[in-house]
């Protein structure tokens, strides 16, 4: 049998069409380049600032003290293996920083800034 279709081979009509909210976003990606942002207007009329690119993360060490460091290169995503060698930014990778390895713990293209902790070598 077709997809969408009935077993008697007639077409499913829709009930009603897609709200917006309902509409899957676009995947933003965010690579390793000087830094830029884009503002979007999101439900409620309230501003969510997403972020492109960036080069520069906030990183929480060890005893738990936050420091901005920049960001040299991705050395390894779990997400998918290919990632690392374009640079790609995205949670649960791990990046090499002035102060050493760090794995993103938000989601950049989501929330307008990068946030990682430091890793145990």
């Amino acid at each position: 049998m077709r997809k969408g279709r009935k077993a008697s081979g007639g077409r499913y009509k829709s009930r009603r069409k897609t709200r917006l909210h309902e509409r899957p976003g676009i995947t933003r990606i965010v690579k390793l380049r000087p830094t830029k942002k884009k503002k979007l207007r999101v439900r409620g009329g309230n501003e969510k600032y997403v972020l492109l690119s960036c080069e520069e993360a906030n990183i929480l060490d060890l005893k738990g003290k936050g420091k901005k460091a920049k960001i040299k290169g991705v050395i390894e995503t779990k997400a998918n293996r290919f990632w690392a060698r374009q640079n790609r930014l995205v949670k649960g990778a791990v990046i090499d920083t002035d102060l050493g390895k760090a794995k993103i713990t938000n989601r950049p293209g989501q929330e307008g800034c990068i946030n990682a902790v430091l890793v145990k070598e």
